[in-house]
């Protein structure tokens, strides 16, 4: 399990991981396994830990008074979950976490994570991690007030197919900002193409 850890996080140094910093990370990240449909966080709760998904998939959302759920964000293997804001400032979370299938993870609490940013390997991963984040936070924004919803189911099925493959469409949708019926003609359009 944290073999899988240790080649995410060699990935984006040029230096390996020594011996002592596997120890290090090991005394770090606990193994923690979800069911399909368990909660890793419920609104209202506050973000303990954030998750490297091992293997499994994950999604972050919200849900309206009407019970109509908004999709925020969607993992699988090699990716983070954690509502950011509250693991940050400590606050209740306004979103729900939950395995969409059984995940093994990797968690790591606020602390423990502040205590690593002393190894370099660890702290550069962490800045290249935001950058990205801010990146597609971005992009994400840009097309969500710019870009026709076949745009942006386009651009999300080319660069993310193995999320296609592991969400329901109501769910991709949910993701893309538009209703599951959307999301079948732009599927039947696309198909005719």
């Amino acid at each position: 399990m944290y073999e899988i850890l240790f080649e995410y996080i060699q990935k984006f140094n040029s230096e390996p991981v020594t011996a002592a910093e596997k120890e290090l990370y090991r005394a770090a990240f606990s193994p923690f396994k979800l069911r399909r449909k368990q909660y890793f966080l419920q609104e209202g709760s506050r973000c303990k830990h954030f998750a490297f998904i091992i293997k499994g998939a994950m999604r972050l959302y919200t849900v309206d008074e009407t019970g109509t759920e908004y999709v925020a964000r969607l993992g699988i293997e090699n990716w983070w979950m954690g509502d950011r804001e509250s693991w940050v400032m400590n606050s209740p979370s306004i979103y729900n976490i939950d395995a969409w299938e059984d995940t093994e993870m990797l968690l790591l609490s606020r602390p423990n994570a502040i205590g690593l940013t002393s190894i370099p390997g660890f702290s550069n991963m962490m800045h290249q991690l935001d950058d990205r984040n801010n990146m597609a936070n971005q992009r994400r924004i840009t097309a969500a007030i710019s870009a026709s919803a076949e745009k942006r189911f386009t651009e999300f099925a080319e660069c993310y197919p193995e999320l296609m493959e592991r969400f329901p469409q109501y769910i991709i949708a949910s993701y893309l900002g538009f209703t599951k019926d959307t999301m079948s003609r732009l599927k039947s359009k696309l198909v005719r193409k």
